[in-house]
């Protein structure tokens, strides 16, 4: 079956009838970690665009999403990055996912994630936290392949369930929105990636990074000044993460086989230490 076409659009007459059938789909998504099972493309676009306008509603939760008309050098300089790395050619759902960026600032929160369906956020502390350009791509590379490779989407139904999220889809589930981008935006544990998923996401941020003109061992570069300042566990987007400073020698082998390149980015007029410097 294409995985493009939505599974909800035949479901949910059949589900409200046959209870006994959202304990079987639970079951069977819980058993099938290697894909996502019930999701189509369109849902992941669906439920990612409905975490995203939960967290664009509420900035006393989860902090306030910078304008684009305020900030008009500093979403450019971020959407030229963003758009190199979904130029490469081993992204999967270039066309199908919604892929929008956003940039949100909140006292004290150093952080990045990704929703299904390609939404990404990004939190002024952690643009404040690197050092240059190729970093941040390293990171929106990881957050990138979360939400190309579906882990986002297998993640939610595995911890969620079927029933939850396809009454998230229709409307229901009040309150269930919130908990979703509350967990996202916190970095709660119950909705941490595996290690195997994690080196997946480092693989990929490698792989994306090969296309540009960025370091491809960017999120390396991340990681080593963890390391070298012993904050390894500080920060809520690797509170959830494992072995962060164990990651370096991964990411730099990865890139090293695949022959790319290792070093920054000369940039323009308008470079990284411009970007931070725009930013609240």
């Amino acid at each position: 079956m294409n995985k493009t076409k939505s599974l909800m659009k035949f479901l949910p007459a059949y589900l409200h009838k046959r209870p006994w059938l959202f304990a079987f789909l639970l079951i069977l998504t819980t058993c099938q970690e290697g894909s996502s099972l019930l999701f189509g493309l369109q849902d992941q676009v669906q439920l990612g665009q409905q975490t995203r306008d939960e967290i664009l509603n509420n900035p006393g939760e989860y902090g306030t999403t910078l304008s684009r008309t305020e900030y008009p050098e500093a979403y450019a300089y971020l959407d030229e990055m963003f758009n190199e790395i979904l130029a490469s050619p081993e992204l999967r759902y270039r066309d199908e996912f919604a892929w929008e960026i956003y940039l949100i600032d909140q006292e004290g929160t150093v952080n990045a994630f990704a929703t299904p369906g390609g939404y990404i956020f990004v939190y002024t502390g952690l643009v404040q936290y690197l050092d240059n350009a190729s970093q941040l791509a390293g990171v929106l590379g990881h957050e990138v392949a979360h939400s190309d490779r579906e882990h986002s989407a297998r993640n939610l139904e595995r911890q969620y369930g079927v029933a939850f999220l396809l009454d998230l889809l229709l409307g229901g589930g009040e309150g269930g929105l919130a908990e979703i981008a509350s967990q996202l935006a916190l970095g709660s544990t119950s909705l941490s990636f595996s290690r195997d998923v994690e080196r997946e996401a480092d693989e990929f941020s490698v792989i994306y990074l090969n296309s540009t003109d960025y370091a491809c061992n960017g999120a390396a570069g991340f990681f080593q000044k963890l390391r070298d300042q012993g904050q390894c566990n500080s920060f809520t987007w690797f509170s959830t993460h494992p072995d962060p400073c164990e990651r370096v020698e991964s990411i730099n082998e990865e890139a090293n086989q695949r022959s790319c390149t290792s070093s920054n980015l000369d940039e323009g007029a308008y470079d990284y230490n411009d970007f931070k410097a725009d930013l609240p």
